[in-house]
């Protein structure tokens, strides 16, 4: 079969005259257009004809990551960041011309990176970032051939454990950073995130207009979409407080990890700047909050995302114990 659904498209990928010939393969948006296709080169294959003649583009990666960047990359939250993620890649694959890709280079390039220490979940981001480049300067017709190495699959991961502080963690956390000298902000914004699950960046960008009426609002989130969470009056008043005497939040996050260290806690490499986020999703379903609010305040746009931390809920499972064999036979 030379058609088959990868996603919400229809690749057709074939070799019109065999295996030794060359490979054709092309995505659409429905099975009517991509059957028509497939009809028109085999028709073409005895006519020596091409599927949509045009001049040949022999344009190289670093190029297209131009190109992208300033019509599609520019407009993301990331942009910046993404576009230094391709560079890099770009040299290191030697920036052939960027139709011409080969899945072995990149998959040489993969283990290499791996092989240094680099985590399975940043290569799947990076092969991720090069396939959105692809199908966005195609979609706008910038190129006329898809990704070169979408044959290149994602790597499977194992569903990381996230972290997340004890009752009494979080007590020797908030006692050390008044034992030693932090910036002003560092134990409010600890205890915001801890009261309403917000990322460490969305806290310290809070400011008086959005401490009003029993709740902070949160802007320019992950989602791109506002929410806000109601808070207790003692947090409420400190926080309005603060701001009038401080000023805006100051970023503050190198001195809570000093402050994570001088309680003894450790956490995985990568978790420190999301643990109060996680703890206090942890702590929501233990107390027995719903998952559907839960999904709510932390503001995932799917429930698959709040769903890792159902298995905390008090009842998660919990059959287990009254309905397993060993129940059964009176054991």
């Amino acid at each position: 079969m030379n058609i088959k659904k990868v996603g919400e498209k229809y690749l057709v990928d074939m070799y019109p005259n065999g295996r030794v010939g060359k490979r054709v393969r092309k995505k659409f948006d429905t099975r009517i257009e991509a059957a028509r296709f497939e009809k028109f080169v085999l028709a073409s294959v005895s006519q020596k004809k091409e599927w949509n003649p045009s001049k040949s583009d022999n344009r190289r990666i670093s190029e297209l990551i131009e190109v992208w960047f300033k019509l599609c990359g520019v407009h993301l939250k990331d942009g910046i960041r993404r576009k230094s993620k391709l560079q890099r890649l770009c040299l290191a694959l030697g920036d052939p011309i960027a139709k011409k890709i080969e899945s072995k280079n990149f998959v040489a390039y993969r283990s290499m990176r791996i092989a240094n220490g680099i985590a399975p979940k940043t290569m799947n981001n990076e092969l991720s970032y090069i396939d959105s480049m692809f199908s966005s300067l195609n979609k706008i017709g910038e190129i006329d051939y898809s990704n070169p190495i979408d044959s290149v699959d994602m790597l499977k991961l194992d569903e990381r454990e996230l972290s997340w502080l004890t009752s009494e963690q979080i007590n020797a956390l908030l006692a050390k950073m008044d034992d030693f000298s932090l910036n002003p902000h560092v134990k409010l914004l600890t205890k915001i995130s801890l009261a309403t699950g917000a990322r460490w960046g969305e806290a310290e960008a809070l400011t008086l207009s959005r401490v009003t009426a029993g709740k902070l609002t949160f802007s320019k989130t992950k989602s791109g979409k506002n929410r806000s969470i109601p808070v207790s009056a003692e947090l409420f008043n400190e926080i309005r407080s603060h701001l009038r005497v401080h000023g805006r939040f100051t970023h503050s996050l190198s001195a809570f990890r000093r402050a994570l260290k001088a309680a003894n806690i450790e956490l995985p490499a990568g978790q420190s700047a999301h643990v109060l986020r996680h703890t206090f999703a942890s702590h929501f379903m233990m107390n027995g909050g719903d998952i559907l609010t839960l999904q709510k305040i932390l503001g995932h746009s799917s429930i698959v995302i709040t769903m890792r931390y159902a298995h905390l809920s008090r009842d998660h499972l919990s059959e287990a114990v009254s309905k397993n064999p060993l129940q059964s036979a009176g054991i």
